[in-house]
């Protein structure tokens, strides 16, 4: 029989130590009094039964039960584990052998990885799931190149064929020939064939679960039964497949957006857990579109794990790089005043009746374009549903339309040509 103890490297009185007790020593042929010999080999300290060892195993009672003890507390302990956290130690028939814990293994590779590519010039690899149309990741291939650091697309998981493909049309500096592109829902993507490690891992998780608008839509508010975000059938679960690319693909930086309301989520709890046990130091903040140089006043969690032997990173130290429009005028094109897009809109006015006389507090966003910033714009916003912003017409305040999807672009400073060749509204 074998044991196998996956342990954290103590310490007791500024020394490094290894404790072990119990009923699987004595099992494995250590008991109170035996000899036994130390030695390092190998990055590994192997202890083996002798009767003519150095040490000694020592004991303690309790309950009326005598348990052996090793103490193993040295120097040389503290320079072999260096900068290591947790341990392995496999016991078998009078022989324990202590050594890294495999994680630890996959932390010094990733950090090595990364600290090697920044210092010969090679682009870092990006693994991007639920990749969209690619607006983060431009963002983050923008910014790496803003510090002079090249960036690839190593992965890409998108389940739409249409946002992979404006990607692949309109961000073609994040790709080159070696990328992968994979159309598929993330739970059916296979990790088990050896899966590319990459430098970096971004991930919008979808958010249908936790957002204001799809808890309301699909009844998730707690107190009800299964009224959690991981209640949500398509989207409450996919955390749990986010965190499987960061195991087998062991990143050296994990990004996450999301809704500023996941951040209370049951799945948030989980994430934190996780990564913090794969050796990821977590940061997270709240960021406000409005505050970073766009109209669109537009809450989103920002979450970044940097692998333990990265501590350069302070996301409290994130500035905004530009200076938003004064008010909402200043991105409108023009459009003609007869134009077919101002309509009537008589079913919303009729809706935003009852939604008050309801006392449920919903409210059209009407604008005159004089405004410093609009509201948070949903997906299908072409639907053009009540509480999305509508521009008043300057001369008929009866008539309103939405935004162009150029004017929705800059609103959230994204750069018009990811949306070329796409549908427009």
């Amino acid at each position: 029989m074998a044991t196998i103890v996956n342990t954290k490297l103590g310490e007791h009185r500024g020394k490094k130590r290894v404790w072990l007790e119990g009923a699987k020593l004595a099992r494995e042929g250590y008991e109170p009094g035996q000899k036994y010999d130390l030695v390092l080999k190998d990055s590994q300290v192997v202890i083996r039964v002798c009767d003519t060892g150095k040490f000694t195993v020592s004991k303690r009672t309790r309950n009326g039960r005598t348990m052996p003890i090793i103490d193993v507390s040295s120097q040389e302990l503290a320079e072999l584990f260096d900068g290591v956290e947790m341990l392995r130690v496999f016991i078998r028939q009078g022989t324990i052998v202590i050594s890294a814990h495999h994680q630890h293994e996959r932390v010094v590779e990733r950090v090595e990885r990364l600290f090697t590519k920044l210092e010969n010039g090679e682009p870092l690899s990006v693994c991007s799931l639920f990749h969209g149309g690619g607006v983060l990741d431009k963002a983050i291939h923008s910014g790496l190149e803003r510090s002079g650091i090249n960036s690839s697309i190593a992965v890409a998981v998108e389940m739409e064929g249409k946002y992979l493909d404006a990607s692949l049309r309109n961000n073609t500096e994040l790709w080159d020939d070696k990328s992968i592109v994979i159309e598929s829902p993330i739970q059916s993507v296979n990790l088990s064939r050896k899966p590319p490690q990459v430098d970096l891992l971004v991930g919008g998780i979808p958010c249908t679960g936790a957002s204001r608008a799809g808890r309301s839509k699909n009844k998730l508010w707690g107190g009800e039964i299964g009224g959690h975000a991981e209640s949500h059938e398509s989207a409450g679960a996919l955390f749990f497949n986010f965190l499987q690319f960061v195991e087998a693909l062991n990143p050296a930086m994990v990004v996450i957006e999301n809704v500023d309301t996941y951040q209370k989520t049951a799945s948030m709890e989980v994430i934190r857990s996780v990564l913090t046990s794969l050796g990821y130091n977590i940061q997270e903040r709240i960021l406000d579109g409005n505050e970073f140089g766009v109209l669109e006043r537009r809450k989103r969690l920002c979450v970044v794990g940097t692998s333990v032997g990265i501590d350069t990173f302070d996301i409290r130290e994130v500035k905004p790089l530009r200076q938003k429009e004064a008010c909402i005028q200043d991105i409108l094109e023009p459009v003609e005043l007869d134009s077919q897009r101002w309509k009537s809109f008589d079913y919303l006015a009729e809706k935003e009746k009852r939604d008050k006389a309801a006392g449920k507090g919903f409210s059209r966003q009407l604008l005159t374009g004089e405004e410093s910033y609009l509201g948070t714009i949903g997906k299908d916003y072409a639907k053009c549903r009540s509480t999305e912003p509508f521009i008043v017409h300057p001369e008929q305040p009866e008539l309103s339309r939405i935004l162009t999807p150029l004017e929705h672009c800059r609103v959230k400073g994204i750069p018009s040509e990811l949306i070329e060749g796409n549908l427009t509204r």
